[in-house]
């Protein structure tokens, strides 16, 4: 009888040693960076910008060092000057495993031509999804309607207009030059999207250039219209962003918003993370600036 009891109590230890390594364990483990903001030009108050390579070549090291399956980039990868693409781009081909990027609205400084920078950044196409095991990941591209972003003499430029007179109309603080929004298209393409994943039961994240919410100054022209379809779906666990270069965070009702520190900033400070997602929550490890969570998957 003790050996029975026995091998039933070693049996129970067992199993239960195995869920325990396999919670200890990610899931997925993905690189984040945001607001590297490279230029060839001296420094200007607490933007270093040329000091952003060598923390990019430290960040890729690190990422590589600790096998992520892919890292996300959040835009801004340079500050002003098209030239300045390859020299950010070939430290990222460094990269072991692929790397999804949105757009920031630094990128499009110089460019005529949308399309010629989507395929520069490798991008599949302005806004895009892709998923991961049983998660599915939705890169928003909040520089669609923008002043900066060539829609001058299309339709999306009544679309900006509007935006920009309804923030105002509202007394709004995000009404400015820096800032972009989502076209009516991307909101339908969006809710379509979170309707499927919530009918097929994936787990969702969301990421943007621009903060949904938080960073008062710094959201998308249209975030109250992007978070109103939002609210419809609870298959969303969290909403990423960059652009506000000291970072923030906060809860959009059950929501966490976390927006990433900027690379670009100070003259030896890094600031790019890890994403782990668990079977029972995630978890985000900052390196240097930018800061650490953790949530439970609910």
């Amino acid at each position: 009888m003790n050996k029975i009891v026995y091998f039933f109590t070693a049996l129970l230890l067992t199993g239960s040693l195995i869920a325990q390594a396999q919670q200890s364990k990610p899931i997925l483990r993905v690189g984040l960076i945001a607001d590297i903001q490279y230029a060839d030009v001296a420094s200007r108050g607490t933007r270093y910008y040329r000091n952003s390579l060598k923390k990019l070549r430290d960040c890729v090291e690190d990422l590589n060092k600790q096998k992520v399956q892919f890292s996300l980039n959040l835009g801004d990868i340079i500050d002003r000057n098209p030239k300045d693409l390859d020299s950010v781009l070939s430290i990222l081909k460094g990269l072991k495993k692929p790397i999804y990027t949105t757009t920031g609205n630094h990128d499009y400084h110089g460019i005529t031509d949308n399309q010629f920078l989507y395929k520069k950044l490798d991008m599949p196409a302005e806004y895009y999804s892709f998923k991961q095991k049983d998660w599915l990941f939705i890169m928003l591209n909040t520089n669609e309607v923008a002043s900066y972003a060539n829609v001058a003499g299309t339709w999306k430029e009544k679309e900006l207009t509007t935006m920009v007179d309804s923030i105002k109309l509202a007394k709004g603080v995000n009404a400015e030059e820096y800032n972009g929004g989502i076209s009516s298209r991307q909101l339908n393409w969006l809710d379509g999207l979170l309707a499927k994943a919530q009918s097929q039961h994936q787990k969702v994240l969301i990421f943007s250039h621009h903060p949904l919410d938080f960073s008062r100054g710094f959201t998308a022209l249209n975030s109250q219209e992007i978070l109103h379809v939002i609210a419809k779906y609870n298959c969303i666990k969290a909403l990423f962003a960059g652009h506000h270069h000291s970072g923030d965070f906060g809860y959009h009702s059950s929501i966490p918003c976390i927006t990433l520190e900027g690379m670009v900033e100070t003259s030896d400070q890094n600031a790019y993370g890890f994403l782990e997602i668990y079977a029972d929550r995630f978890e985000v490890k900052g390196v240097g600036r930018t800061k650490s969570y953790k949530f439970p998957i609910e």
